[in-house]
């Protein structure tokens, strides 16, 4: 069975989501047998490419909001990320245009080590004050996560390296109705919208695996032996991230 993960490495959310994912895959009787993909998604790809702002700035810029309800609103994120026993530094974060490390993370893909190093940006985003928009910061977690740094290096240089593969996903990603992340696919079969608790991505694998289509028993031969399961408002879309309420 499949599970594709669209997702963003600006969403907290994303990261928040990974976790309960993997918490509830951990409880699936067959999860052995899971292939887990991961998808592009930008949430802001109008984002200059050679800009970046704090984060609090520009939530207060896209929520209406003062700069101090902005940081109350991140700090309240972060409550949902330490319940999951994540790192979550609130407030001084960077926010800009995560392109280039989608294209990263396909010729991580390409190479093995693609989940080493998506936990390694959101590690370093959300949990390190660790800006993960600045060249060498991201080669940094490149070699970190297994890869070569020249070879990463020259798929930064290239702006075209890997672009299609994310459009693609993004393409992917609009067809299949979703406009927030992360959004989880099963067997493009059933998806799951935002950063559901544990229990709800177990019970969408059980449900996927125990309804997946079977194959026909064939003659023998001689000599030869999208229904959606769950929806969140803890999602990341154009507009923004959800905002847990009190």
């Amino acid at each position: 069975m499949r599970v594709e993960i669209w997702s963003d490495v600006a969403c907290p959310w994303c990261y928040i989501g990974k976790a309960r994912f993997e918490q509830g895959l951990s409880e699936f009787e067959h999860k052995d047998e899971v292939e887990v993909v991961f998808r592009s998604f930008e949430l802001d790809p109008h984002s200059p490419e050679d800009k970046t702002e704090p984060v609090i700035g520009m939530l207060a810029k896209k929520y209406g909001m003062s700069e101090a309800q902005a940081l109350q609103a991140d700090q309240r994120v972060a409550d949902n990320a330490r319940s999951e026993g994540l790192g979550y530094v609130t407030g001084t974060r960077d926010s800009g245009n995560t392109f280039g490390i989608h294209r990263l993370l396909h010729f991580a893909k390409t190479k093995g080590v693609q989940n080493e190093l998506i936990n390694l940006t959101f590690k370093a985003n959300f949990a390190e004050e660790r800006s993960v928009f600045g060249r060498e910061r991201l080669l940094e977690l490149a070699v970190e996560a297994g890869l070569d740094r020249g070879e990463a290096n020259a798929v930064l240089d290239d702006p075209q390296a890997y672009a299609a593969e994310v459009r693609q996903d993004e393409r992917e990603a609009q067809e299949l109705g979703a406009n927030g992340v992360p959004f989880f696919v099963l067997d493009r079969r059933f998806g799951v919208s935002g950063g559901q608790p544990a229990e709800v991505f177990k019970q969408a694998l059980d449900e996927a695996w125990r309804s997946r289509p079977q194959l026909a028993k064939l003659p023998s031969v001689p000599g030869l032996g999208t229904d959606e399961i769950g929806t969140s408002d803890e999602v990341c879309g154009p507009d923004g991230c959800a905002v847990p309420q009190r």
